[in-house]
């Protein structure tokens, strides 16, 4: 969901490198002579990427560690795989929130129940979207009100691409219409090509993560509207939040958490906790997440699950009401 120019620059500023052995001190040995850390997409991408500066970071939890890529169904092929999987530390998946909190409400099958099939380790990051406007929406439409108002005043012309259907993306979306009582044609690109459309003139708006859009607003392609997260960016301070645009409703983040299967031993769970965590906490991790727009952030068991719960309920009443049916 994050460019790969964005990615590169992390690679560059060393997010892959070894990192430093106070990163590895909370990882004892677990005894496992191999484990795995799925992610439900391809490589490359910037839950990949992340995902291999946490093996990296956690060399010493068994004698082999490895980033295990199942692309396929939006990541659901990866927590699949992962409720099949050894109930003892070993396997684990890096996966947005979306997959566990939106999709259940989304697809009649699934494959994994989100609730009951994994136990909740961290999470390791979160980031807010960006609501953009390119150049079919005159130069005057500088705020969310603004747009609103366009919206309302061009039907035909209210559309907006994000990078898939059924996603946090597309639901902010429709949010946005409802609120302001208009039509909101939703384009999913399956990626982040929505913005070179939004480039071209040949869409309105874009909503994305904000470390995809971010090089396109600073280079003055594009124009950022509002960030969906509950504080301004450091990267855009000039940018309101939605909540500061008069649209609170739309306040959301997206968040890339670890998973492990359900009935995993509580003493593998915590460990697991304590040797993620000991890599989050580290200021090269940090860092690397900042390149992209990306916030670290971590957990106990406890308070991950509880925080799982709560953006499963909340955005179960949003799907129904979007009547929303997918494809697949």
């Amino acid at each position: 969901m994050i460019t790969k120019r964005r990615l590169l620059l992390l690679t560059c500023a060393g997010g892959l490198a070894v990192l430093p052995d106070v990163m590895r001190m909370a990882d004892a040995q677990t005894g496992h002579s191999a484990s795995r850390m799925l992610v439900g997409f391809g490589a490359g991408g910037a839950i990949d990427v992340i995902a291999r500066m946490l093996v990296e970071g956690m060399k010493g939890y068994s004698s082999s560690f490895i980033v295990d890529n199942r692309p396929g169904a939006g990541g659901r092929l990866a927590l699949g795989a992962l409720k099949n999987s050894p109930a003892d530390g070993s396997v684990m998946v890096l996966t947005p929130a979306s997959m566990v909190v939106v999709f259940p409400h989304v697809y009649k099958t699934l494959g994994y129940d989100a609730l009951k099939d994994f136990t909740p380790i961290t999470p390791v990051c979160s980031f807010p979207f960006l609501i953009t406007v390119g150049p079919m929406v005159p130069a005057d439409v500088r705020t969310l009100v603004d747009f609103v108002k366009w919206c309302l005043a061009n039907p035909q012309q209210a559309t907006y691409g994000t990078a898939a259907a059924g996603s946090m993306l597309h639901f902010t979306g429709v949010r946005l219409a409802k609120a302001g009582g208009f039509e909101f044609v939703h384009l999913p690109y399956g990626g982040p090509n929505g913005i070179q459309d939004l480039l071209g003139g040949r869409i309105a708006a874009t909503i994305y993560p904000i470390g995809t859009a971010l090089p396109h607003v600073q280079s003055g392609g594009i124009r950022a509207l509002a960030t969906t997260g509950p504080q301004r960016s450091l990267a855009l301070p000039d940018v309101p939040t939605v909540r500061e645009a008069g649209y609170p409703a739309l306040e959301a983040e997206e968040w890339f958490g670890v998973l492990v299967p359900a009935k995993t031993p509580v003493e593998d769970v915590n460990h697991l906790n304590e040797a993620i965590r000991a890599v989050v906490n580290a200021d090269i991790f940090k860092t690397g997440l900042a390149k992209l727009s990306v916030n670290a952030v971590s957990g106990t068991p406890g308070e991950f699950a509880q925080l799982i719960k709560s953006d499963f309920d909340r955005w179960g009443p949003i799907v129904q009401a979007s009547g929303f049916s997918p494809e697949d």
